[in-house]
């Protein structure tokens, strides 16, 4: 088997490029179309299409867009588009082999979002989704408390944490049994996984039929 092409360095280091690897490894194969929803820089569509013919990451931010394709500038089967997804207009044509979501779900109302996401994916199409959740029980704060750590050991690893400039932010207000509960209502079969940097990882395989 030919091996895949080697990951493009990271320019900096958060808990959400930790997780880009994840995202990699889940490109199905002979994927041809694949969609970043909330692109940001654009980094990890760059190391997409590294992988896929076509890659288009989408954002709502001019800003970002503007550094997305600053940097993918060396990509060109990257391409940027400044875009609300959420929108059902001509600059997402939908039918993409994979799609993929990091950090960016709990910015938006999670019932739309998903509705979008499964109208964008082709049939046999896969979505994976790196998101954040609110912390409420005591399990919760158990298990978040196990994550400082590992998470204080990787940044110093890395050089401590960092992101562009402009990078939006916000909390989750969807708790981690409210996201897993409507992931299994809304996206039948899908896989649905805790991370220990406080993240969780949704894998869903959209029906051929």
């Amino acid at each position: 088997m030919p091996r895949p092409p080697e990951e493009l360095p990271n320019p900096y280091w958060n808990h959400n490029v930790h997780y880009h690897r994840l995202v990699l490894g889940a490109v199905p194969d002979g994927c041809a179309r694949a969609l970043d929803i909330g692109c940001g820089d654009g980094l990890l569509a760059r190391k997409l299409a590294r992988r896929i013919p076509e890659v288009t990451g989408v954002d709502r931010s001019p800003a970002m867009i503007r550094l997305a394709r600053e940097a993918g500038a060396r990509s060109p089967n990257a391409t940027f588009v400044e875009a609300d997804f959420l929108a059902a207009d001509e600059s997402l044509p939908g039918g993409y082999d994979f799609l993929c979501a990091v950090a960016v779900l709990h910015h938006l109302d999670f019932t739309a979002a998903i509705r979008r996401i499964t109208a964008l994916l082709a049939p046999g199409g896969r979505l994976v989704v790196i998101g954040l959740a609110r912390t409420r029980t005591l399990l919760d704060w158990l298990i978040s408390g196990a994550g400082v750590p590992a998470a204080r050991l990787l940044a110093r690893r890395h050089g401590g944490m960092s992101a562009p400039s402009g990078m939006p932010i916000q909390d989750a207000d969807m708790t981690w049994g409210e996201i897993r509960r409507a992931a299994r209502d809304m996206l039948p079969g899908s896989r649905f996984r805790r991370h220990l940097l406080w993240r969780y990882a949704l894998m869903w395989d959209k029906p051929r039929s």
